[in-house]
């Protein structure tokens, strides 16, 4: 039986309970086949079942990151397409697999970093978390990465700050963490108390 017929849509349902369920079962089975068929279906012409398998995708991501890191190229195609959805989920995608396909994705930092400059709210979260998981790979990664990710944080809106700099805490390394607590504390003053508090235990986090 065809893994599309599993889809929320073509089971009449409006909630994503069968897409999470979908992605468990395949991740479970490991069932390459069937997480072809979902990732061919990403170019589906009914956009219901295109925006069903781009969840199945990066819940796959989330469990077995392994299994989906072959089809990095394909996520990394779909940050350019006109369904925000799409837009959106690719980048989730590439998040949960940031580390399993650090070298398919970082031959194309670029693009990401477009999508980033142009994307909706999601997208630039999950572009900040995958870039930062991108730069925790590997020092050389880490040195192109890095500048990029202080410079979102000097200038990205205050009630982004702290779950970007938790992102970015993720790539904070001897070598450059005192440029990484420079820019928070240059951006303290404009963080609400509950901002500040998040940015605050961050310090914490570095200091043990």
């Amino acid at each position: 039986m065809s893994v599309v017929n599993l889809l929320a849509s073509r089971l009449g349902r409006k909630d994503e309970e069968p897409n999470i369920e979908l992605a468990q079962r395949l991740a479970s089975e490991e069932n390459v086949a069937g997480i072809q068929e979902i990732i061919e279906n990403l170019s589906s012409k009914d956009k219901k079942i295109r925006h069903d398998c781009i969840k199945v995708a990066y819940e796959l991501g989330e469990i077995r990151p392994e299994l989906i890191s072959p089809y990095a190229l394909r996520f990394i195609e779909l940050l350019g397409s006109r369904d925000n959805r799409l837009v959106w989920g690719a980048m989730t995608a590439l998040s949960t697999i940031a580390e399993t396909a650090s070298g398919a994705i970082m031959e194309h930092v670029d693009q990401i970093v477009s999508a980033m400059n142009t994307g909706s709210v999601i997208t630039v979260d999950k572009a900040v978390l995958a870039l930062s998981k991108l730069a925790a790979v590997s020092e050389a990664k880490n040195k192109v990465i890095f500048p990029f990710l202080l410079r979102h944080l000097e200038g990205c809106r205050s009630k982004e700050v702290p779950q970007h700099s938790e992102s970015v805490l993720l790539a904070v390394t001897a070598p450059n963490i005192e440029e990484y607590l420079k820019v928070l504390r240059a951006r303290e003053q404009q963080l609400t108390d509950a901002q500040l508090k998040r940015v605050k235990k961050i310090y914490r986090t570095l200091e043990n």
